[in-house]
């Protein structure tokens, strides 16, 4: 559907829970409640919003948390929403603990992509910013994935974290792994919301400067890579390519295509604003108790979603803090 500034909103990022098994210290430290479950969307829920946000256009879902693999029946739940008309593809953004032991279920549903969230191959730095010393089962996950034939992607977000003991940089042992596997690496820009607020981001600017000092024969990646907004680079001798997702120092709003949905039923249209509507009302109707799953109670969700994505805002205030309106949590929102 093309909203008020133009621009064809064709992707939705789906949120399923806001539990999650690591406790990453800019998204969900060590003392974060979740939420009540009758708060959370039921899979049913779920399904009834997609079907109207494919009749609006939606043609692209991405399925995250929390750590969407925590919750049961997550494999399953993609599966179903590939099967809806128009939908073209479902992906599934994890932070791989869990992914290996999904994976023959993830094959069987016909998941189109899997991301795995991945900030660094550092033992020590991963246990301190994750509360676990679990990067190993992360790796495992990783190289399984890719050998079993699925489409992946790294993604790390780009923190001010300490050199290696070899005085590289982070990013640097993480760009390796597109060279050792037919798989993307994105570094991904910190967002000032929530616990992130606490952590300076890395200025994508410096770190291309920095990729181009490290890599000079790096070049443009004009192939399509997916239904997001990262800018891609090919490195001789790499399987994969080197990606960035510049929302602070690169802003791409002019093109953004996206809208969330909270595992609460809240579709929001920008990260940066607590602009939105809270789908749960229509979802679950006041006068019976009962949900609402004829024609009319479809009309009237695709009504209230078009209504809330076309005042979608023109473009996020992340450089100017003191206009975010955003007071919610990443683990709350949705990765």
């Amino acid at each position: 559907m093309i909203d008020s500034f133009g621009r064809n909103i064709d992707y939705m990022r789906i949120s399923i829970t806001d539990r999650c098994n690591l406790r990453c210290r800019y998204c969900m430290p060590d003392g974060v409640e979740w939420l009540p479950m009758e708060d959370i969307l039921s899979y049913e829920e779920i399904g009834r919003v997609c079907r109207a946000a494919a009749r609006l256009g939606i043609r692209h879902l991405k399925i995250t948390g929390g750590e969407p693999l925590v919750r049961k029946g997550c494999p399953e739940l993609i599966g179903s929403l590939k099967n809806i008309p128009g939908i073209e593809a479902v992906t599934i953004t994890t932070n791989g603990i869990l992914l290996e032991q999904h994976l023959d279920r993830l094959k069987l549903a016909g998941v189109d992509g899997i991301n795995v969230s991945l900030d660094t191959l550092d033992r020590r730095q991963f246990a301190d910013l994750t509360g676990f010393d679990r990067l190993d089962q992360v790796l495992s996950g990783i190289r399984r994935a890719v050998d079993a034939g699925f489409k992946v992607k790294v993604n790390a977000v780009s923190l001010k974290l300490d050199r290696d003991k070899d005085g590289s940089y982070g990013w640097e042992r993480l760009a390796g792994l597109a060279r050792e596997y037919p798989l993307d690496v994105r570094f991904i820009e910190m967002m000032p919301i929530g616990y992130g607020k606490q952590f300076e981001t890395v200025d994508h600017q410096k770190l291309l400067e920095q990729m181009r000092q490290v890599f000079p024969d790096m070049e443009m990646d004009t192939a399509k890579h997916g239904f997001g907004p990262a800018v891609y680079y090919r490195v001789p001798g790499f399987q994969g390519s080197l990606g960035l997702i510049s929302a602070i120092h690169g802003k791409f709003c002019g093109q953004c295509n996206r809208v969330r949905l909270t595992s609460t039923g809240y579709l929001k249209t920008c990260l940066c604003y607590e602009d939105g509507v809270d789908l749960r009302p229509v979802l679950r109707v006041a006068d019976t108790g009962a949900e609402d799953g004829t024609e009319s109670g479809c009309q009237e969700l695709c009504r209230v979603m078009e209504q809330t994505i076309y005042g979608k805002p023109g473009a996020h205030c992340f450089e100017e803090p003191e206009r975010i309106t955003e007071g919610h949590n990443m683990s709350s929102i949705g990765g």
